[in-house]
Protein backbone atom coordinates (compact mmCIF):
# COMPACT_ATOMS: atom_id res chain seq x y z
CA UNK A 1 0.00 0.00 0.00
CA UNK A 2 1.28 3.52 -1.04
CA UNK A 3 1.43 6.05 1.67
CA UNK A 4 -0.97 8.04 0.00
CA UNK A 5 -3.76 5.87 -0.75
CA UNK A 6 -7.10 6.06 1.00
CA UNK A 7 -10.55 4.18 1.92
CA UNK A 8 -13.89 5.45 2.24
CA UNK A 9 -15.79 3.95 5.00
CA UNK A 10 -17.63 1.69 3.06
CA UNK A 11 -14.16 -0.14 1.80
CA UNK A 12 -12.19 0.28 4.98
CA UNK A 13 -15.11 -1.42 6.86
CA UNK A 14 -15.33 -4.31 3.98
CA UNK A 15 -11.33 -4.93 4.37
CA UNK A 16 -11.99 -5.24 8.30
CA UNK A 17 -14.57 -7.68 7.69
CA UNK A 18 -12.59 -9.50 5.39
CA UNK A 19 -9.47 -9.77 8.59
CA UNK A 20 -7.02 -7.67 6.11
CA UNK A 21 -3.68 -6.22 7.87
CA UNK A 22 -3.90 -3.41 5.04
CA UNK A 23 -7.11 -2.76 6.34
CA UNK A 24 -6.23 -3.00 9.38
CA UNK A 25 -3.10 -1.06 9.47
CA UNK A 26 -5.00 1.67 7.68
CA UNK A 27 -7.50 2.05 10.51
CA UNK A 28 -4.78 2.36 13.34
CA UNK A 29 -2.84 5.30 11.02
CA UNK A 30 -6.18 7.07 10.97
CA UNK A 31 -8.19 6.70 14.40
CA UNK A 32 -4.92 5.67 17.09
CA UNK A 33 -4.32 9.32 18.12
CA UNK A 34 -8.28 10.56 18.11
CA UNK A 35 -9.09 7.07 19.90
CA UNK A 36 -6.26 7.72 22.22
CA UNK A 37 -7.03 11.32 22.94
CA UNK A 38 -10.43 10.33 23.99
CA UNK A 39 -9.19 7.68 25.96
CA UNK A 40 -6.49 9.92 27.65
CA UNK A 41 -9.23 12.38 28.59
CA UNK A 42 -11.49 9.17 30.53
CA UNK A 43 -8.80 7.84 32.46
CA UNK A 44 -6.09 10.75 32.57
CA UNK A 45 -3.48 8.57 33.31
CA UNK A 46 -0.83 7.92 30.10
CA UNK A 47 0.39 4.31 30.39
CA UNK A 48 -3.25 3.67 31.08
CA UNK A 49 -4.67 4.84 28.23
CA UNK A 50 -1.88 3.41 26.13
CA UNK A 51 -3.21 -0.07 27.22
CA UNK A 52 -6.92 0.89 26.48
CA UNK A 53 -6.00 1.89 22.97
CA UNK A 54 -4.68 -1.64 22.24
CA UNK A 55 -7.62 -3.34 24.26
CA UNK A 56 -9.89 -1.08 22.57
CA UNK A 57 -8.58 -1.30 18.84
CA UNK A 58 -8.49 -5.31 19.93
CA UNK A 59 -12.40 -5.00 20.59
CA UNK A 60 -12.79 -3.54 17.21
CA UNK A 61 -11.02 -6.23 15.55
CA UNK A 62 -12.91 -8.62 16.66
CA UNK A 63 -16.51 -7.03 16.64
CA UNK A 64 -16.03 -5.74 13.64
CA UNK A 65 -18.85 -8.02 12.19
CA UNK A 66 -21.70 -6.39 14.89
CA UNK A 67 -21.14 -2.30 13.05
CA UNK A 68 -23.80 -1.59 11.66
CA UNK A 69 -23.65 1.23 8.84
CA UNK A 70 -27.51 1.90 8.77
CA UNK A 71 -26.91 2.42 12.81
CA UNK A 72 -24.21 5.41 12.41
CA UNK A 73 -20.35 5.98 11.53
CA UNK A 74 -17.51 3.74 11.77
CA UNK A 75 -15.58 6.62 13.59
CA UNK A 76 -18.51 6.99 16.13
CA UNK A 77 -19.15 3.45 16.41
CA UNK A 78 -15.31 2.98 17.62
CA UNK A 79 -15.30 6.16 19.75
CA UNK A 80 -18.20 4.68 21.51
CA UNK A 81 -16.07 1.33 22.01
CA UNK A 82 -13.10 2.83 23.00
CA UNK A 83 -14.81 4.99 25.70
CA UNK A 84 -16.47 2.10 27.33
CA UNK A 85 -13.14 0.46 27.08
CA UNK A 86 -11.82 3.23 29.10
CA UNK A 87 -14.53 3.11 31.50
CA UNK A 88 -14.57 -0.36 32.25
CA UNK A 89 -10.81 0.07 32.76
CA UNK A 90 -11.80 2.62 35.84
CA UNK A 91 -14.64 0.56 36.83
CA UNK A 92 -12.05 -2.67 36.97
CA UNK A 93 -10.35 -0.86 39.55
CA UNK A 94 -12.77 0.37 41.63
CA UNK A 95 -12.12 3.87 40.38
CA UNK A 96 -15.69 4.65 39.18
CA UNK A 97 -17.30 7.97 39.75
CA UNK A 98 -15.50 10.25 42.57
CA UNK A 99 -14.33 12.26 40.47
CA UNK A 100 -11.90 9.82 38.54
CA UNK A 101 -13.63 9.02 35.57
CA UNK A 102 -13.53 12.11 33.14
CA UNK A 103 -16.04 11.73 30.41
CA UNK A 104 -16.19 15.29 29.36
CA UNK A 105 -19.68 16.36 28.66
CA UNK A 106 -20.65 13.07 27.17
CA UNK A 107 -17.37 12.86 24.90
CA UNK A 108 -18.38 10.77 21.71
CA UNK A 109 -21.92 12.79 22.15
CA UNK A 110 -19.93 16.19 22.04
CA UNK A 111 -17.89 14.95 18.85
CA UNK A 112 -20.64 14.05 17.10
CA UNK A 113 -23.25 15.89 17.81
CA UNK A 114 -22.11 19.60 19.77
CA UNK A 115 -23.23 21.99 16.89
CA UNK A 116 -26.17 20.76 16.56
CA UNK A 117 -27.42 20.19 19.63
CA UNK A 118 -25.83 23.45 21.22
CA UNK A 119 -28.37 25.20 18.51
CA UNK A 120 -31.07 23.26 19.84
CA UNK A 121 -30.48 23.87 23.44
CA UNK A 122 -30.07 27.73 23.00
CA UNK A 123 -33.23 27.89 20.62
CA UNK A 124 -35.55 26.46 23.81
CA UNK A 125 -33.64 28.26 26.35
CA UNK A 126 -32.90 25.15 28.27
CA UNK A 127 -29.44 26.17 29.90
CA UNK A 128 -30.92 29.29 30.81
CA UNK A 129 -34.06 27.95 32.52
CA UNK A 130 -31.97 24.95 34.09
CA UNK A 131 -29.27 28.20 35.49
CA UNK A 132 -31.85 29.76 37.67
CA UNK A 133 -32.15 26.71 39.72
CA UNK A 134 -31.45 26.12 43.36
CA UNK A 135 -27.95 25.02 42.82
CA UNK A 136 -28.38 21.41 44.49
CA UNK A 137 -30.85 21.13 41.64
CA UNK A 138 -29.09 22.73 38.94
CA UNK A 139 -26.48 20.06 39.38
CA UNK A 140 -28.54 16.81 39.27
CA UNK A 141 -30.36 18.23 36.08
CA UNK A 142 -27.01 19.59 34.38
CA UNK A 143 -25.48 15.73 35.03
CA UNK A 144 -28.31 13.89 34.38
CA UNK A 145 -29.76 15.64 30.63
CA UNK A 146 -25.97 17.51 29.68
CA UNK A 147 -23.78 14.68 30.84
CA UNK A 148 -25.62 11.67 30.59
CA UNK A 149 -25.30 10.58 34.12
CA UNK A 150 -27.89 8.21 35.48
CA UNK A 151 -29.68 8.81 38.63
CA UNK A 152 -27.52 6.32 40.64
CA UNK A 153 -23.90 7.69 39.03
CA UNK A 154 -25.23 10.84 40.46
CA UNK A 155 -25.70 9.77 43.77
CA UNK A 156 -22.02 8.10 43.87
CA UNK A 157 -20.56 11.04 42.28
CA UNK A 158 -22.32 13.90 44.76
CA UNK A 159 -22.35 11.75 47.77
CA UNK A 160 -25.41 11.76 48.27
CA UNK A 161 -28.43 9.12 48.98
CA UNK A 162 -29.87 7.70 45.98
CA UNK A 163 -33.50 9.05 47.33
CA UNK A 164 -32.27 12.42 47.61
CA UNK A 165 -31.50 12.46 43.77
CA UNK A 166 -34.78 11.44 43.05
CA UNK A 167 -36.48 13.56 45.29
CA UNK A 168 -34.32 16.79 43.93
CA UNK A 169 -34.79 15.76 40.44
CA UNK A 170 -38.73 15.49 40.76
CA UNK A 171 -38.13 19.29 42.62
CA UNK A 172 -36.31 20.88 39.97
CA UNK A 173 -38.59 19.27 37.28
CA UNK A 174 -41.48 20.31 38.99
CA UNK A 175 -40.23 23.62 39.71
CA UNK A 176 -38.96 23.98 36.04
CA UNK A 177 -43.00 23.20 35.12
CA UNK A 178 -44.30 25.79 37.33
CA UNK A 179 -42.20 28.64 36.20
CA UNK A 180 -41.92 28.06 32.75
CA UNK A 181 -45.42 26.53 32.01
CA UNK A 182 -44.31 23.51 30.55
Amino acid sequence: MSATETYTEEELVMLLKQRSRQGFDYLYRQYAGALYGLILKVVTNEETARDVLQEAFVKIWNNIDKFDATKGRLYTWMLNLARNAAIDKLRSRGEIMRGKIHTGDDIVYKQEQELRTEQQTDTIGLKAMVAELEPGYRTIVELAYFKGYTLDEISRTMDIPLGTVKTRMRKAISVLREHYNI
